[in-house]
């Protein structure tokens, strides 16, 4: 398997693109750019003499995370991915898969420029109108999708996901300090990680999240895999894509969306917009529950609160899972 990265010699990288027949002879690299903080995966813009692509290729672990092993096929669910949203009414909002090279796990995609992802709002503390309702009408084109028949289960990557979000950060000796993230932290998710109802309920929504469904679903529809260039929105990242159940997808991006604004409200914003079938009760415990994990888990955000504040979005995921 070839792997590449940011040591990799720009004579490799020409090699490569001409034995694929992405450029031309007269086409050559001369420059290597992080075009983002990306998590899973090794993501690399190429810069050449016309024209820049991106490359990503996946690794036998969590990129960000090393120690943390991870499926390698999963770059091959996100082509399969957008290759059944090509044709599909929000299209235009996913990059154009340039190259498939499933023996090397890598994908090569058009440059789709200077993108920013929408992590900005934790500190805005705001979403636009205009773009809540853009975000929630392409969630509703990709669930109106009909899977591919031979959509991958994509389970390894499924468990390794459900352990950080319906496991691990309830467990009392789970080896990560939340002090470490906010003096004051680690107390204040005790009572949360004792209480059995609540472990009961999210243990029950977790079996769920591991059973097949008919929804074809992003999978991690967050602010980091939405991204922005000049008013024009995309959705990137959809490795963790799978068929499961609709209310997964609307429970997380509401969660972020109350995370960032602290409004509850936003959950019937959602609701009113989503062209589709879903139960408001399992989409409300799903934000709940991505509300504690994302402020009492390994997988942290750039949201700067006080504790107080985190005390009260605690209680308000505490009570959105047992609703």
């Amino acid at each position: 398997m070839i792997h590449f990265d940011f040591e990799t010699s720009f004579e490799e990288f020409d090699s490569y693109l001409k034995s694929v027949g992405l450029i031309r002879e007269n086409e050559n690299v001369i420059g290597l750019q992080k075009p983002g903080e990306g998590n899973m995966n090794v993501v690399i813009r190429i810069k050449t003499n016309t024209n820049s692509y991106i490359l990503k290729q996946s690794r036998d672990y969590v990129q960000k995370y090393p120690q943390i092993p991870a499926p390698l096929d999963r770059i091959m669910v996100e082509n399969i991915f957008y290759s059944r949203l090509a044709d599909s009414s929000v299209s235009k909002h996913f990059p154009k898969v340039l190259h498939t090279d499933a023996e090397n796990f890598l994908l090569l995609f058009e440059d789709l420029g200077q993108i920013e992802d929408l992590t900005q709002m934790y500190s805005k503390k705001q979403i636009d109108k205009n773009t809540l309702k853009s975000l929630v009408q392409i969630l509703s084109g990709i669930h109106s999708v009909i899977p591919n028949p031979e959509q991958p289960k994509n389970l390894k990557l499924r468990e390794l996901n459900h352990q950080h979000i319906f496991v691990l950060p309830f467990v009392q000796d789970n080896g990560f300090n939340l002090d470490d993230v906010q003096s004051g932290l680690q107390e204040l998710s005790l009572p949360i990680k004792n209480n059995r109802e609540l472990k009961r309920k999210i243990d029950e929504i977790g079996l769920r999240y591991l059973s097949q469904g008919n929804t074809l679903l992003h999978g991690d529809y967050y602010p980091g895999s939405w991204m922005e260039n000049q008013k024009q929105l995309y959705v990137l990242d959809p490795e963790f894509s799978f068929v499961g159940f609709s209310e997964f997808d609307l429970g997380v991006m509401a969660a972020h969306l109350i995370l960032a604004t602290g409004d509850l409200g936003i959950l019937k914003e959602i609701f009113n917009e989503y062209q589709g079938s879903a139960s408001w009760e399992l989409t409300s415990q799903i934000a709940g529950i991505e509300i504690l994990r994302r402020l009492i888990g390994l997988a942290q955000l750039p949201l700067q609160r006080s504790l107080k504040e985190k005390e009260g979005l605690l209680d308000l995921a505490q009570k959105l899972v047992l609703s």
